[in-house]
Order: C-alpha cells, then structure tokens, then sequence
C-alpha cells in the first residue's frame, strides 16, 4: 500500500493540484457571481449557485478520496459503484431539495454544478495539454 509521509493513502500530485485549482476556480466563480447578481437583485441566485459549486467540489474531493481508497484497500467493485452512486444521490438529493423548496432562485445549485463540473474539466486538461506541449 502506498502512503504519504503523514501515514495517509498516496494521491498522485496531478490530482492534488486539479482539486485545488479547480477549488480556486470556484471561488473566483463564486465572488463573481455574487458581485454580479447580488447588486442585480438576485441575491438568492447567487448564493444557490454558491451552494451548486460547493457541492461540486465536495464531489471532487470526496471522489479522489474514493478512488485513493480503492486503489488502496481493493474492495469489491460492487462495494465502489454503491458508494459512487451514493455520493452522487445525495448530490442531487440536496439539489432537487434546494430547487423545489425555493423556486425559481433554487435551481442556481444546477448552474453551479454545471459551472463547476466544466471548471474541473478544463483543469484537469490543463495538466494534458502541458505534456503534449512539451512532447
């Protein structure tokens, strides 16, 4: 089993700086968002589409740890997809939540989990697109 120096289970160094970059992408997102529209008059909007992104990034981080998991202690492909599938349940549990109970300006977490999830996607190419750069 590989670990780090702290005893925890080894997560290559391309996907620590993915979440992170993906993390500070969301932030910078989310104060854009909130200087645009709460001055607008759609405080509510923001602050779901906030919610959208941080959802997004606890998938993230909660994904990796899921993998490092795996990866480490080879349980049962049954046993990953249920908690894949778990995760991802209540993901959307809390969206639907948040966009049934407070309509309209509740389905911003949806635009915040689809901003996020593109944030991820482009950072996780960036470190591709260097490789093949440098090839």
């Amino acid at each position: 089993m590989l670990t780090g120096m702290s005893g925890t289970p080894y997560t290559p160094p391309v996907t620590r700086r993915t979440v992170v970059r993906s993390a500070i992408a969301a932030g910078v997102i989310a104060v854009v968002a909130c200087a645009l529209l709460i001055p607008a008059g759609y405080p509510l909007w923001a602050l779901f589409g906030v919610v959208g992104l941080a959802l997004g990034l606890a998938n993230a981080i909660l994904a990796v740890i899921s993998v490092t998991n795996f990866a480490t202690t080879q349980p049962t492909k049954a046993r990953f997809v249920r908690s894949v599938l778990g995760r991802l349940a209540i993901i959307t549990a809390i969206a639907f939540a948040c966009a049934l109970l407070f309509r309209p300006s509740g389905f911003g977490v949806f635009g915040g989990l689809a901003m996020y999830q593109f944030v991820l996607v482009v950072c996780s190419m960036l470190p591709l697109i260097k490789e093949i750069r440098q090839r």
